[in-house]
């Protein structure tokens, strides 16, 4: 879905304005699942040109804000967007080099996982982060044979 006439669509349901920085963001976001916000600025320079940090941190917020895109944070991690929004899937994270992927839910149904108490909040999502190696960092550490 990263083509700019989509993004236009999706602001707009949201009832956002569209602007070019909106629409360069959420296609950056769309085309590089799981970005950091220093790849997305990169991705967003490179077809607008000059654009200000500031000006892409408002956006994300926005777009966050507003159900277009998910922040994620792995621990001791920086943040992450993704646009699959709307569902409530996981994530498996490597602990060699960061790469994160998405992993539907365990069980199929919101919130997954049943908390064994709730302290009186009405439960509406569960995160879960599985940690281990991708298969990448296995094979760079695998002994030779």
């Amino acid at each position: 879905m990263s083509t700019t006439s989509g993004s236009e669509q999706l602001l707009r349901s949201a009832q956002l304005r569209v602007t070019r920085p909106r629409v360069a963001v959420l296609d950056a976001v769309h085309d590089h699942p799981h970005a950091d916000t220093e790849q997305i600025i990169s991705s967003v320079r490179a077809r607008l040109g000059d654009v200000s940090h500031q000006a892409v941190y408002d956006v994300l917020k926005a777009l966050t804000l507003n159900g277009l895109v998910r922040r994620i944070q792995p621990s001791s991690s920086v943040a992450r967007y993704e646009a699959r929004v709307g569902d409530n899937h996981h994530h498996v994270v490597c602990r060699g080099c960061g790469s994160i992927a998405d992993v539907d839910c365990a069980v199929g149904e919101t919130p997954c996982l049943t908390a064994t108490e709730d302290h009186g909040f009405t439960i509406d999502e569960a995160e879960v982060i599985y940690w281990g190696t991708c298969p990448g960092c296995a094979a760079s550490s695998a002994p030779d044979s």
